[in-house]
């Protein structure tokens, strides 16, 4: 990614959001297809553009405080007692990111009933809500082993019965409008609904600098840290890390930037583990081993179908492979891995190793050399680098902990409150 290269923001979050929902068959394209059906009603309404675009970037992202593949699959029973923790979790995690200005709100509402609000339909975040509301109830009343056009009827039956309690008649007439044709229904299970999302949706015309990827990223590697006690603070760990080793090895300002990135974003495809697994305090067998060793396949294939990210994506992916291509998933060879992707390995490692984890302590600075040292002596790092982590250690190390520190205050100060209810 050159200076002056742009991202697609409808690119971007649509990958992102498709990450949330790899955790399991019965989340798939969830958060799309609620985003489409708010899409759909946002126009019938004739909002404005303005509108109709935190709409639909709200949808996509409605359930991003969800830490765990189990909360995301039980949620969908919207019937769940403490169904209100994710949304509240979710809006803290976007009032620090400016782009996506007005979406804290409608997430934390998306699950309030309309008999709970105070203020008339004509209020905006009431209507928007509403509609982000009855969206996702449709969605997860979708039996996804049974043809749509079987099941339409009766969830549109269903939901009207819950007109002037759940939902306000209003919302309840546009729903019906939208939903009198069949297309409606098709597009909505359509497994090419993230090309039509894409090529058609709001954010398709919309360009973001490297600063707003870079705040994005940081959303994004909270998601994925908070998910665990005990990997709340490593992808900020390995960030830190990796930044500071690109300049100590003299890469380009706006190369560390991207390493940063990088680096909050390497373990996205754990959004598709198990937290039985994440937490698991003992050795992982055969089967959970494997399930992991997938999780860097999976950030790979999301980041690089967002354009101009192919560096990005191959750094952040390639943090489990050696220089002797016996790494996994891809094998990569030396010639394969480039400086970016080499920094990665070593950062991730050294994080690692300094970090608590479910099965020891964090361990200590000689340790974590003499570990390291023996994976550049077996040729699995690049030995330049494992120099300059050395050389470099205190600095690394004070650094690391430091940001850490500050995601570990975050999270308690944000989230503890919510899971003592």
């Amino acid at each position: 990614m050159q200076r002056g290269t742009t991202v697609n923001l409808g690119n971007l979050i649509l990958s992102l959001s498709d990450a949330m929902d790899y955790a399991s068959s019965f989340l798939v394209q969830h958060q799309q297809r609620v985003a489409f059906i708010v899409w759909e009603m946002s126009r019938a309404a004739n909002l404005p553009v303005g509108r109709t675009e935190t709409n639909f970037v709200a949808a996509l992202l409605h359930d991003i405080g969800a830490f765990s593949v189990e909360e995301k699959i039980a949620i969908r029973n919207i019937e769940i007692e403490n169904i209100e923790d994710h949304s509240i979790r979710g809006a803290l995690l976007l009032e620090n990111i400016p782009l996506l200005k007005g979406t804290p709100e409608l997430i934390r509402a998306h699950h309030k009933a309309w008999k709970h609000w105070k203020e008339p339909i004509e209020t905006s975040l009431v209507f928007d809500s509403q509609l982000l509301h009855v969206a996702n109830y449709l969605e997860c009343l979708i039996d996804r082993n049974k043809h749509i056009l079987h099941q339409n009827e009766d969830i549109i039956s269903k939901i009207n019965t819950l007109s002037g309690s759940v939902f306000h008649p209003q919302i309840i007439d546009l729903l019906n409008n939208v939903s009198k044709r069949e297309e409606f229904w098709l597009d909505i299970v359509s497994p090419r609904l993230y090309s039509v999302l894409l090529h058609e949706g709001p954010y398709r015309r919309i360009e973001v600098e490297i600063s707003d990827i870079v705040k994005i990223s940081e959303l994004f590697r909270n998601i994925i840290d908070f998910r665990s006690r005990f990997t709340a603070t490593h992808s900020s760990g390995v960030a830190t890390a990796a930044s500071i080793l690109a300049k100590t090895i003299g890469l380009t300002d706006r190369e560390i930037e991207l390493m940063y990135v990088a680096g909050n974003l390497h373990d996205l495809g754990k959004l598709a583990i198990p937290n039985a697994i994440l937490d698991k305090p003992g050795k992982l067998d055969k089967k959970e081993t494997a399930t992991m060793k997938s999780h860097t396949y999976f950030t790979f294939s999301i980041l690089k179908t967002i354009g101009n990210l192919k560096q990005i994506a191959e750094w952040a992916a390639y943090h489990h492979e050696f220089i002797d291509g016996s790494g996994y998933p891809f094998h990569c060879k030396a010639e394969e891995l480039d400086t970016g992707s080499r920094i990665m390995m070593v950062a991730d490692v050294f994080t690692a190793l300094e970090e608590d984890r479910p099965y020891r302590k964090g361990m200590s600075k000689e340790n974590i050399i003499n570990i390291i040292r023996k994976f550049a002596e077996k040729n699995l790092f690049d030995a330049k680098i494992v120099g300059n982590l050395f050389e470099n250690f205190d600095e690394i190390y004070t650094c690391t902990r430091e940001k850490q520190a500050a995601a570990k205050e975050f999270y308690k100060q944000q989230f503890k409150c919510i899971e003592r209810r």
